[in-house]
């Protein structure tokens, strides 16, 4: 099995846990597809037959939705190491939901859910700790989606950040904390245009309450945020 591979695969949230000797025994069950994507591409076409859970090795793709009058809005960007399609791959959807559009070169990798979930032929030791992880994953990502619907219900846009930043600093535990979510996606998180987010952003710094730069993040008045959502 592809050294690099393995390499790649074991430092995902997928495998974690997972030695890459055992991870190189496993991919033989698992039989990946690999497959290689030119700039300006489809990887997966919204509609299209469900062809696996996919993990970016290598480039930057976008997962892209199309309203019914063909504009088009990024869900998510990917990155080395990213997973797309987990939501799909274990429900009775047999199509892609949205596209997965390649903004460069990138390398591929579509693992069939049912050998993740199915009965391993091998036994291979870590088959146990990969469907752990990839309820794990499942699980997280449904409690941010439901998130994303709470903040929807969250009225101006100021509120909406201010709640997002004193929740980022009760579960960090510090004044100061790197966002975990880059600028775009802290603005789809929060349904606010990036350039209406960074100005408010810049408000609340002049007004003395945080700081910033770039995706650190220092709360300089807690108890002042915290009038901004009562």
């Amino acid at each position: 099995m592809n050294k690099n591979l393995v390499n790649v695969l074991a430092a995902t949230p997928l495998f974690a846990g997972i030695a890459p000797d055992v991870l190189a025994v496993m991919l033989g069950c698992l039989q990946p597809k690999l497959s290689t994507h030119s700039k300006n591409s489809f990887i997966a076409v919204e509609g299209e037959p469900f062809s696996g859970l996919g993990i970016l090795l290598a480039g930057e793709a976008a997962v892209v939705k199309e309203n019914v009058a063909g504009s088009r809005s990024v869900l998510t960007v990917l990155g080395q190491g990213d997973m797309f399609g987990e939501m799909i791959a274990f429900s009775a959807r047999t199509a892609w939901p949205a596209s997965v559009f390649a903004q460069s070169e990138c390398s591929v990798v579509l693992l069939p859910p049912e050998k993740i979930t199915g009965t391993c032929p091998q036994a291979c030791d870590g088959h146990h700790q990969l469907v752990h992880n990839m309820l794990l994953i499942v699980s997280e990502r449904a409690l941010m989606l439901n998130r994303k619907v709470e903040y929807l219900t969250i009225k101006g846009m100021r509120t909406k950040i201010v709640t997002y930043l004193l929740e980022q600093h009760k579960l960090q535990g510090k004044k100061t904390f790197i966002l975990p979510l880059k600028r775009n996606d802290m603005a789809d998180f929060l349904n606010v245009s990036r350039t209406a987010l960074s100005r408010e952003l810049g408000r609340l710094r002049d007004e003395g309450l945080i700081d910033f730069f770039r995706s650190s993040i220092k709360l300089q008045d807690i108890e002042n945020l915290k009038k901004a959502v009562e």
